[in-house]
């Protein structure tokens, strides 16, 4: 049986010997819309929910996704600068702000990858900084003690939109809504402790009304005070299906629906061997992204069993937090990891060490990559030098009968156990 994963910007193929057999756990096949302009344009103006509409003199801020995103900016942007434009903003007034949340900082030089030449060269952009007190506006708390600090070019705007993709996350339930503005354009202290509520009962894949990381965003969202928001959602080949605008949270709770239906993929059991793919470039852009892809392959591995993930991770780890965490000589094992984080407490960067460990320490975990071999062990997973390599040594261990799962697009996919 001959094998395909996307791999970055290309695939990469391997074959299974002869008496083994795999089952693909993957996305819905959806076809992609005929004219992704005309979605965007019948959803941009046909908004959900209560929406005030912008008006001639006002400034106006739009949070967009970073370069680890795969938003289709040339479909979902004409239609809302059109729509600025005829109520009268001038393009002077109108700011995007690349919501990087705690990822590394985009360059100038990098715009070009997330938005279109005509508009990088009509309008401002400026990318978020989460450690930049002096540009960020405290709002108060949410109900759950999260200290809200947000961008300040955002929250001084007279009108306020975010843009992005409704698809699930391992535990904020689903990405989409205000998330990309009340995460992507926070402060450090606001992200951080959010994102410690990923140890909560509720905080997981595909859960949102009683996921408490989640609501914790919602709540933040309305501190914010978000006007309108654009999101798409995306087949298994990050093309557009379906968007939705309007009041953002009217906008995710329509969209949940159909990103479950589209996500979710029916496991029958629990696999010995499960081989994994993010889902290419930009899922796989750093092992910070593509560790999401090894959290929802976890959920359909057994204990005991065997995973490969294949990221290029052309950007490294993606943290710098977390590197410098696991170089210190004391962690040597998931153990350390786990005891030293308890230890610590949580914070961001370094919480991507537990999550590797919460899931390589009960399922061996092969990683192939163009990382190099020893910063691969630095982060206690085990490298592989090409998937071929990974698949013998992981089935030398495995009879025929064994349980074998694909995952070509893991960061995207919400495996589901069926009941006995």
């Amino acid at each position: 049986m001959r094998l395909r994963l996307p791999y970055g910007n290309r695939h990469i193929n391997a074959q299974l010997p002869a008496g083994y057999a795999a089952e693909y756990v993957r996305p819905r096949a959806q076809p992609a819309a005929d004219d992704p302009a005309a979605v965007a344009r019948q959803a941009v103006y046909n908004p959900l929910g209560e929406v005030k509409p912008p008006r001639a003199g006002q400034t106006v801020a739009i949070a967009i996704n970073d370069k680890t995103r795969p938003v289709p900016h040339e479909h979902l942007l004409p239609p809302i600068l059109n729509g600025l434009r005829h109520a009268g903003v001038r393009d002077q007034d109108v700011l995007f702000i690349i919501a990087t949340g705690t990822h590394p900082r985009m360059t100038p030089e990098e715009y070009s990858n997330i938005l279109p030449s005509e508009v990088l060269d009509a309008y401002r952009v400026v990318c978020h900084d989460a450690i930049d007190e002096k540009n960020l506006t405290r709002l108060g708390e949410t109900a759950r003690g999260t200290p809200v600090f947000i961008n300040s070019d955002y929250m001084a705007a007279d009108y306020r939109i975010v843009i992005g993709n409704i698809e699930p996350h391992q535990f904020q339930g689903y990405s989409g809504g205000v998330k990309s503005a009340a995460i992507g354009l926070a402060g450090l202290p606001t992200i951080n402790h959010n994102h410690a509520m990923m140890r909560k009962a509720g905080a997981r894949l595909g859960e949102y009304a009683r996921n408490p990381a989640r609501q914790d965003v919602e709540e933040i969202g309305r501190m914010i005070g978000i006007d309108f928001a654009v999101n798409a959602i995306l087949n298994r080949d990050k093309e557009i299906v379906q968007a939705s605008s309007g009041d953002p949270f009217a906008v995710l709770e329509a969209g949940i629906p159909a990103a479950r239906a589209l996500f979710q993929a029916p496991v029958a059991a629990l696999f010995d061997l499960m081989i994994v793919s993010p889902g290419g470039h930009p899922k796989d852009i750093n092992l910070y992204q593509a560790q999401k892809g090894m959290a929802h392959a976890a959920l359909a591995t057994r204990e005991g069993g065997q995973m490969i993930l294949c990221a290029a991770c052309p950007e490294g780890s993606g943290n710098r937090e977390y590197e410098d965490w696991m170089r210190d000589s004391r962690i040597r094992s998931h153990e350390d990891v786990f005891e030293r984080f308890a230890r610590e407490g949580f914070k961001v960067g370094r919480h991507k060490a537990f999550q590797v460990s919460r899931d390589a320490s009960r399922i061996q975990t092969m990683l192939v990559s163009e990382l190099d071999d020893d910063f691969v062990r630095m982060l206690l997973l085990e490298p592989a030098p090409d998937l071929q390599t990974a698949i013998d040594r992981a089935l030398a261990g495995l009879p025929h009968s064994a349980r074998i799962g694909v995952m070509p697009a893991a960061n995207s996919t919400m495996p589901v156990l069926r009941s006995p």
